[in-house]
């Protein structure tokens, strides 16, 4: 297996804050000479394993949570990565929500409310598979959809006016420092996938009848918006890729390649952050020591 050192990808992946973004300038695919399908296998495995070690610590220091975000388009691979990148981890520190339409009673509070609801403890990581962020891009694309919210003085789509999506991006990047003033470190990928791979993907879903079930005639609908789409996200790109929680464009036209890049990325802010196992004090530890010297006894005794 050749030498395939993921961490010298990962500055380029990063969303410098108050860039202005062009999601041409970033790559769908990242052909790296060498490596097979075994490889990145067995890359992605090595880093599960390494994720795995930092997440028990984590649980055990229950100082921080964390808080991942998957966007993409349709077919972009959000689902393949909560299932492969986070297997191997304590499912009782691990939390996924995936964000529908949503209710009349979410609708009845503000378009944070239910996110608020689904963030993640301390000590454990909460993943929000399509997220508050739908608030800047299906909104944005479909503003009529901003009409059910029942805003004060927004009564029709021409009342929505550009200042409108300024405002919700300064709210989001607001929820997001509060969130991490108070010990929630939060990563965001965006999930970069080209127009053909996507159709690609598309087919295997019609094609393969135990994938028909993702698919939907309305997935069709939306891809005639792709242009749309891809102008929303770079709006959102630029306007909330903060220090404090950046976004990172993952190639995803390759699920293998960008399944190591989220790993390896969620790893290295894992090791920035200041966790440990508790540490005893000296009472706890004898403790531990006569409930050793009861057991032994009890050992002894049977024997």
């Amino acid at each position: 297996m050749m030498a395939f050192k993921p961490e010298k990808y990962l500055a380029a992946l990063k969303v410098k804050p108050s860039t202005k973004v062009s999601l041409k300038k970033f790559h769908t695919n990242y052909y790296i000479k060498g490596i097979s399908n075994v490889d990145a296998r067995k890359l992605l495995h090595e880093g599960i394993i390494k994720l795995a070690k930092v997440h028990d610590k984590l649980y055990a220091d229950n100082q921080y949570s964390v808080l991942i975000v998957l966007q993409g388009m349709d077919a972009a691979g959000k689902d393949s990565i909560v299932k492969h990148v986070m297997t191997g981890l304590n499912p009782q520190g691990v939390g996924v929500t995936s964000f529908k339409v949503p209710t009349s009673t979410e609708l009845d509070h503000d378009y944070l409310w239910r996110h608020y609801l689904a963030l993640p403890p301390r000590g454990e990581i909460g993943i929000f598979n399509r997220s508050h962020y739908e608030n800047v891009l299906v909104t944005k694309v479909h503003p009529d959809f901003i009409l059910n919210e029942k805003l004060p003085g927004i009564h029709a789509v021409k009342d929505i006016k550009p200042g409108f999506w300024k405002v919700r991006y300064k709210e989001i990047n607001r929820f997001e420092k509060n969130l991490v003033e108070n010990g929630t470190v939060i990563l965001k990928f965006f999930l970069h996938i080209s127009k053909e791979e996507q159709k690609k993907r598309f087919i295997e879903r019609i094609d393969d009848p135990a994938k028909n079930w993702k698919f939907s005639l309305g997935d069709i609908k939306e891809r005639e918006r792709w242009d749309d789409y891809q102008d929303a996200y770079e709006k959102m790109l630029s306007n909330t890729s903060t220090s404090y929680a950046p976004w990172f464009v993952i190639p995803a036209d390759d699920k293998g390649i960008a399944r190591i890049f989220v790993a390896e990325l969620i790893y290295e802010q894992f090791e920035k952050l200041e966790i440990s196992y508790p540490k005893l004090n000296e009472e706890q530890k004898n403790a531990l020591i006569k409930a050793r010297q009861l057991l032994m006894s009890e050992i002894e005794h049977v024997n």
